[in-house]
């Protein structure tokens, strides 16, 4: 039997239950391929599921491997699989997991074609938090060129690609964020970075803005004195707190909750390709430091994309 590593939790809990151990490699099964990992990414979610948070609708079965990203090289090709070959670099956001490993079985539904333009490594880093920009960007937010647009927390892994699609648009981009990650976000694209660790958001902004972008936990009070910064007829989209707007608003808001799609994962890739769409990696580590990752993360030392190395 051949085995490999593998980064994976037996029970629900703090970061110390990530195991970093050898399991038996695994065999693509019908419509599967196996997928020689190049990377995973970190995803804050993801600690949310290792701590037992995410347990009501997103169960799993333990012991589970963890890494729902993933960047690699097809090794093998199950039964009825086609479009994809040994050897062909791909990426994809895995649901089941299983990316923290040397090698992952991957619906082939799952995959599509790795950019061609940046490191192998580095893609890893976009499917989840890719996908949920795009989404909340053009699907949900219907970001369109001339528009004012807030990202509140667009110093995260999220919000980078938040803040370049935006700028992609044609959006003029006003961001908050910490004083680590202000130059990031203006290398990212933004018009303007609040810095909210100074002040507040409301006043600091001169103006009300078409959609409001929220990407980070907020309490009441917070989530309430942002409703009012977009404009009648804006809208607010979050993937974080839910914001309602007052109920003569005239705002449409919603929560949303990313959904995977290749097609939109497919068109993420092109515009990294064409040199329209930045991928910033902020720290690679090994595999076998995933543990220390989630506990820098729950810290807050973690800013933007962080890839794991097998």
């Amino acid at each position: 039997m051949t085995m490999m590593k593998s980064s994976r939790i037996h029970e629900y809990g703090d970061p110390s239950v990530i195991r970093y151990e050898t399991v038996p490699r695994p065999r693509p099964a019908f419509g599967e391929v196996l997928v020689h990992v190049a990377a995973t990414s970190f995803n804050p979610t993801e600690a949310a599921l290792r701590a037992g948070m995410l347990q009501a609708f997103l169960p799993v079965a333990l012991p589970y491997t963890l890494g729902w990203d993933v960047s690699g090289t097809v090794a093998e090709v199950g039964a009825g699989v086609e479009g994809f070959a040994v050897g062909d670099r791909v990426i994809g956001r895995l649901d089941s997991g299983g990316a923290a490993a040397e090698y992952v079985r991957a619906r082939a539904t799952e995959l599509v074609a790795a950019p061609a333009s940046i490191p192998l490594a580095n893609a890893a880093a976009l499917p989840l938090a890719g996908l949920t920009a795009w989404q909340a960007v053009f699907e949900h937010g219907k970001v369109r060129a001339g528009q004012r647009v807030l990202v509140n927390g667009a110093g995260g892994g999220v919000g980078g690609f938040v803040t370049r699609l935006a700028k992609h648009a044609g959006a003029e981009v006003i961001a908050t964020a910490g004083p680590r990650s202000t130059a990031a976000v203006l290398r990212q694209g933004a018009d303007q970075v609040i810095d909210y660790t100074a002040r507040s958001v409301a006043t600091a902004l001169d103006g009300p803005v078409d959609t409001l972008l929220n990407l980070v936990p907020l309490s009441p009070p917070d989530a309430a004195a942002l409703a009012p910064l977009v404009r009648p007829g804006g809208r607010i989209i979050s993937i974080a707190t839910p914001i309602e707007p007052a109920a003569d608003a005239r705002v449409s808001a919603m929560h949303m909750v990313a959904r995977n799609d290749v097609a939109h994962l497919a068109a993420l890739v092109e515009l990294v390709d064409a040199g329209a769409l930045g991928i910033d990696i902020s720290r690679q580590r090994a595999l076998a430091d995933l543990a220390d990752v989630h506990r820098l993360s729950e810290s807050g030392q973690i800013r933007g994309k962080v890839v794991i190395i097998p």
